[in-house]
């Protein structure tokens, strides 16, 4: 009786990862899975280009062929030199790998001499930078900077740290724009990363379009981790994902005109209203009401039509199909037009005197 049960359970098991092996490209997670990675290691490897990853066809995700997960099992020291590649440590760790105080290597990493790969909020919404342990040796095995390591810090870098000088914010958006841009081979969408990087009324200053800013928008990168508006988190947040200073700022402006070129040559935004073709326009319905002339006719009084509560059962309805970019054409008589235009029309007599006046002409 156990082996009754035990092996259908088996066979769909075999069956489905038949299925996986065979497939041209996998997800991130079920590559993450195949890999033996975090899901966090993997999207650091895909940034660092360790790994190649594909558009998805249906409109998802990154995805990531199986010839690329063969090609990287089959690399020398597989898994522990991909795991080495994407070690990541933070303010304490990295102090230990360099053998100085956390102080020192928070120093180090303000002036810009240790570049983080990656930031999150903490329960206390404050900031934990994390620095690639690669590059921690490399910087501590540098001989140019053994006397950064025991010896005091120069007096120049002194008064910049003195001054406020914090350049980790800075310096993860530049390899941040760098990792987008790697992603991706669509100019909107590059215009777009470049665009995230800014604020939106920067944006709307070198964007004049408003169908344009609205391409980018669409486009712009997702945020892995998402906050409420206007949250404490959320402005922490931006001011670590927005450029600030007024030369970053610049840079960047010059970096979205020159991509926002490179786009308009391209193609244009996908859904602007003046590049769609005439034939691909989408007819518009517009219900209009009909003037109804005599104890139906309305009263117009500048830009407002006001009817009878008598009059309204026996407005008519007219429809017409209106085509964007072109000018409307309205159909019916001259009369009609004149009601409509708030011209004055005679209308016919009321009550007894005007029965009599019908009866003798």
């Amino acid at each position: 009786m156990p082996g009754h049960t035990i092996t259908p359970v088996i066979a769909e098991t075999t069956a489905a990862a038949d299925i996986t092996s065979r497939l041209p490209s996998l997800a991130l997670s079920r590559a993450a899975r195949e890999l033996g990675l975090r899901r966090g290691e993997l999207d650091l490897a895909v940034q660092l280009g360790c790994l190649r990853t594909v558009p998805d066809d249906r409109g998802g995700g990154r995805r990531i062929t199986r010839a690329e997960i063969d090609r990287v099992r089959c690399e020398e020291g597989f898994p522990e030199t991909l795991r080495e590649r994407v070690a990541t440590v933070g303010t304490r760790d990295g102090a230990a790998l360099m053998d100085v105080t956390p102080a020192r290597f928070t120093r180090f990493a303000r002036l810009g001499l240790i570049v983080p790969v990656k930031w999150y909020l903490n329960r206390y919404r404050a900031v934990v930078w994390l620095y690639l342990a690669e590059e921690v040796q490399q910087f501590a095995s540098g001989e140019a900077n053994a006397p950064l390591l025991t010896g005091r810090t120069p007096e120049g870098l002194r008064d910049q740290l003195d001054a406020g000088l914090d350049l980790r914010p800075r310096n993860w958006r530049g390899r941040h724009l760098g990792f987008r841009l790697r992603l991706t081979d669509d100019p909107w969408a590059k215009a777009a990363v470049v665009a995230s990087l800014l604020d939106p009324a920067h944006v709307a200053d070198v964007v004049r379009d408003p169908n344009e800013r609205a391409e980018l928008y669409r486009l712009r990168p997702a945020q892995s981790v998402q906050w409420p508006p206007d949250s404490p988190a959320a402005r922490i947040a931006a001011r670590i994902m927005i450029a600030e200073d007024p030369d970053e700022v610049g840079w960047l402006r010059a970096d979205l005109g020159r991509a926002l070129i490179e786009a308009r040559r391209e193609r244009p935004a996908s859904w602007l209203s003046p590049g769609v073709p005439d034939d691909e326009r989408r007819p518009v319905t517009v219900h209009r009401p009909a003037p109804v002339h005599g104890a139906g006719a309305a009263t117009v009084c500048g830009n407002t039509t006001v009817h009878r509560a008598t009059d309204v059962g026996r407005t008519a309805s007219l429809t017409e199909t209106v085509v964007p970019g072109e000018p409307v054409t309205h159909n019916g008589t001259a009369p009609d037009r004149q009601a409509m235009a708030g011209r004055d029309e005679q209308a016919p007599s009321r009550g007894v005197l005007g029965w009599l006046r019908r009866r003798n002409p």
